[in-house]
Parts: C-alpha cells; sequence; structure tokens
C-alpha cells in the first residue's frame, strides 16, 4: 500500500456501522474516534450542532478506534457503546459518554445503562466478559490500515479530512 492509499477511506460504510442520518445525504463522515479524547468530545458537540441544523444533508458514521495508551476507560467505554447498541441504543450512549467524559469507570457506565432503561444484568454481564472487544478492535485495526494514528480521525466522503473541523470550517464544506 502506498501513502496516496492512505487519503481514502479503504473501508466503505457497512451494514453493522453506526450510521446517523440519512443514506442519501450528499455528506457522510467517518468519524475513528474515542470517547476519553478531549478532542473527540469537542467535534461531538459540533456534530451534534450540525445534524440539527443540516440533517438531511449530513450522514454521521461512527467508529471506535480507543487509544487505551492514553485513555485508560477508552476500551471499556467503545464496549458500552456496544453492548448498548446491541439493546437498540447505540447513539444514545455515544452521547452520554461524550458528554460525560470525566466519568467512564465501570460503575458509571452501568449507571448510564440504567438510566437508558437497558437490561443492565446483560449489560454488566458483557462488560465484564469483553463480549464487543472484538467488534471495537476491528473498527480500530480498520483505522489502524487506512492511516488513522490519533483521534478524531475523520473522512469525508470517502476523503481523509485533515481541514480545520470547527464548526464554522465544517459547515464551509457541507452547504
Amino acid at each position: 500500500m502506498n501513502s496516496s492509499d492512505l487519503s481514502r477511506l479503504l473501508l466503505p460504510i457497512r451494514p453493522e456501522d453506526h450510521i446517523l442520518g440519512p443514506e442519501d445525504a450528499p455528506y457522510t463522515l467517518v468519524e475513528y474516534g474515542d470517547y476519553e479524547c478531549p478532542d473527540c468530545g469537542r467535534l461531538y458537540v459540533i456534530l451534534r450542532d450540525l445534524q440539527k441544523d443540516i440533517a438531511e444533508r449530513l450522514r454521521i458514521v461512527f467508529r471506535h478506534y480507543p487509544r487505551s495508551g492514553v485513555h485508560r476507560h477508552a476500551q471499556q467505554a467503545a464496549e458500552a457503546a456496544e453492548a448498548a447498541g446491541a439493546q437498540g441504543k447505540f447513539w444514545e450512549m455515544h452521547a452520554l459518554l461524550f458528554e460525560r467524559q470525566q466519568a467512564l469507570e465501570t460503575k458509571d457506565l452501568i449507571r448510564y445503562a440504567g438510566e437508558l432503561t437497558l437490561d443492565v444484568e446483560r449489560f454488566r454481564h458483557e462488560l465484564k466478559n469483553e463480549t464487543y472487544s472484538q467488534r471495537v478492535r476491528s473498527d480500530f485495526m480498520a483505522g489502524v490500515q487506512n492511516g488513522v494514528y490519533g483521534t478524531p480521525g475523520l473522512f469525508l466522503n470517502g476523503v481523509r479530512y485533515d481541514r480545520e473541523w470547527d464548526q464554522e470550517s465544517l459547515r464551509s464544506h457541507l452547504m
């Protein structure tokens, strides 16, 4: 693989991806993110606000890229999002994890599961047994293969997005 291959998204959008927004949206933003990463937390707020303003024009795909060496709660937080997703509440847990980045201990994740009215025993069991660790690792490895070395790693319409990602910069590329 040469370096020009890394400017394009190698793994296309899949049915098992976490997708928010219409399939026919003119813009698709794929984020490789980490729930404990401060920059990903800031991007979450920007994307949440953009999604409210231009929902019909933007499809967001989230893939896990836990930087466990830097963020000790990142892997388990990603697995918690997957466990919530298995009960139909991925995006709700996604929001809580980013909105409460300073509280990602196991007890916090279990409390969030209760707030989302998940089957808490199932959730606790899946976290304890690392049921979704391979799913998270698969996303991470796809990011590595695509040259993602930090978070957030962004691709807009299949092309690496290395520009500024503040609200106005992103908005100007989506309008």
